[in-house]
């Protein structure tokens, strides 16, 4: 399976998954799974971080599952941050965005999308290595995952500015998928406003929205029969999509569309569109003088739907209008006058409430824009920072990082073992010599991110200068930091001769002795490493013999934690080594 068919296969079921049976939605999730294990041992990061997503987007749309997804969108998170995926990271804010709306947290959420909007707002140029089409599809997924949560909560200016840079991501690049996604996603958008325009009054103001989702519907059908979305051949897409449906039958409330309502209603439809479709099917139930079935479908659609907390501004839109109905209602049945009827009054207090309910979502917009700017602001300050403690070359931490991390280690009060390693590229002067130097620096760039792949995540590889590099390795005793790092010499060993021209690892293994500096640590971890070279490189030596085990100059002795499983012989890196752990 190549990358762009694992890839391929992932949006397929994502695609799946949003209208389909439970049985068939688990299924899914299984496959997925099987997916994102797949992408974990080939370890391309971009790669994995997309299936970590699509594996947490088919959780998130199940409903029931989404808790499943946190772990999941945790990972992504680390993921990203960890191999400075910006856009992939501001996808998993998202996300999470989302999460949080379903736990019925409406501020996180907000702060979430915050975060995710900042980062989309700052991103990087373009990875050349992954094609403008493909940036440009992850950048429109990312921005739809923002615009999901903003149409959640009602935010619907915010979220009409997202899906415009979304459909800008893809204007030149996009397929029939894509075009149908983000034509829907507006339908959705549109109907959902002009509800929440009417609860204020602004019917007028509604009914334009209403008839640009209608025509937008029209707009749909061409792309919908080639799009990834399982479908009916030959079956227009108003007669299978709900939300099409509705957004004509909103527009024009009458009998002739009661039929495909009804039965779309009945079906198992697209995330968050069953409100809409049964707003939808009780107005031209009205339009056809059935007030009561009107009634008793607004009430099922609201006890079957009470435990969806995904989108409680249209589950509001759906209150309101069974209020409105049964207000109605109720005064023809009980006979009373407008006097003495309390349905009035309390519609009046509804009205009120509507106009304190619109000013807080205005306070929700400003409050989006604020925290927005804070995080654009802090990341600016934070990306300044980093360059400051970053190897502009290999991206790892720099001397400076390295120097004040393992101080803060070394003076550290904690009994746990720290293992620190000095490494050298044994051939690096000759690929210079008989190359050129931007061969050289593309040797660095490749031994860095082995390095960086083959160990955990808590260790930290650091580049010391020119082709030595710097390995913390806290909580590992020589004997787990021996198998760790015969990991990573195998892994630089074994990589392909026009990306390492050949080179090869030359490690310096010490134990931080208790009281020792810094300083004294790289100068012992230096010496076992000329020791690993006069042997012939491509191995691992431990301090000079006889100087780990009987003490520096001031007569301290190494700890006994990193005793266990401490060596002074030769380190064969073809040998087999348990995990780290």
């Amino acid at each position: 399976m190549s990358d762009a068919w694992v890839l391929g296969r992932a949006r397929e079921l994502i695609a799946t998954v949003q209208r389909t049976d439970r049985a068939e939605q688990l299924r899914v999730t299984t496959l997925l799974d099987e997916l994102l294990e797949e992408t974990r041992h080939r370890g391309e990061p971009v790669l994995v971080a997309q299936l970590l997503r699509a594996t947490g987007l088919a959780r998130l749309v199940i409903r029931g599952l989404a808790e499943e997804a946190e772990p999941l969108l945790d990972e992504m998170l680390t993921h990203t941050r960890r191999h400075g995926l910006a856009l992939l990271r501001a996808d998993a804010h998202a996300l999470r965005g989302r999460l949080l709306v379903v736990r019925e947290q409406e501020d996180a959420a907000l702060t979430e999308i915050a975060r995710a909007l900042a980062l989309l707002d700052d991103l990087p140029a373009p990875d050349v290595h992954l094609g403008r089409r493909a940036w440009d599809r992850m950048l429109s997924s990312a921005l739809n995952d923002c615009w999901i949560v903003l149409n959640q909560l009602g935010v619907y200016e915010a979220a009409e500015e997202v899906i415009a840079r979304a459909h800008q991501a893809i204007r030149d690049s996009a397929g029939p998928h894509e075009i149908t996604l983000q034509l829907m996603n507006r339908v959705k958008m549109l109907l959902g406003w002009g509800l929440r325009l009417e609860r204020v009054g602004r019917s007028e103001e509604a009914g334009e929205k209403f008839r640009t989702a209608a025509s937008m519907t029209i707009a749909v059908e061409a792309p919908f029969a080639e799009s990834l979305f399982p479908r009916k051949p030959g079956v227009p897409a108003v007669e299978q999509v709900g939300v099409l449906a509705a957004a004509l039958a909103l527009a024009a409330p009458a009998s002739a569309h009661v039929e495909r309502l009804r039965r779309l209603v009945a079906e198992q439809g697209y995330p968050q569109e069953k409100l809409l479709v049964t707003i939808a099917l009780a107005r031209c139930l009205v339009a056809d003088d059935r007030r009561q079935e009107a009634i008793e479908t607004l009430l099922q659609a609201r006890d079957t739907e009470a435990e969806d907390t995904s989108q409680p501004s249209m589950r509001l839109n759906l209150l309101r209008e069974l209020t409105a109905l049964s207000g109605g209602l109720t005064g023809e049945v009980s006979g009373k006058g407008a006097q003495d009827d309390p349905i009035p009054l309390l519609l009046d207090y509804a009205t009120a409430l509507e106009g304190e309910l619109w000013s807080m979502r205005e306070s929700q917009i400003a409050t989006l824009n604020t925290r927005r700017e804070h995080e654009r602001l802090s990341a600016e300050h934070g990306a300044i920072t980093q360059q400051a403690m970053q190897d502009p070359l290999t991206g790892l931490p720099n001397r400076r990082a390295l120097d004040e991390r393992l101080r803060a280690l070394a003076t550290s009060t904690s009994s746990d073992p720290l293992s620190v390693a000095l490494t050298d590229l044994d051939g690096f002067k000759d690929v210079n010599d008989q190359h050129s130097h931007a061969e050289g620096d593309a040797v660095l760039r490749v031994v860095a991110s082995t390095l960086r792949d083959a160990l955990r995540a808590d260790d930290i590889v650091a580049r010391y200068g020119g082709d030595e590099f710097v390995i913390l390795l806290p909580k590992a005793p020589m004997g787990a930091a021996t198998q760790a790092l015969t990991r990573a010499v195998k892994a630089v060993a074994s990589l392909p001769r026009h990306l390492s021209h050949g080179v090869t690892l030359s490690v310096g293994l010490v134990c931080l002795r208790a009281q020792e500096s810094a300083e004294e640590v790289l100068s012992r971890a230096d010496a076992a490493m000329y020791q690993a070279k006069r042997r012939g490189g491509n191995q691992i030596a431990s301090s000079p013999a006889g100087q780990e085990n009987h003490g520096n100059a001031a007569g301290q002795r190494q700890s006994p934690a990193c005793e266990r499983g401490a060596t002074h012989s030769r380190t064969d890196p073809t040998a087999e080594a348990g995990d780290h752990p």
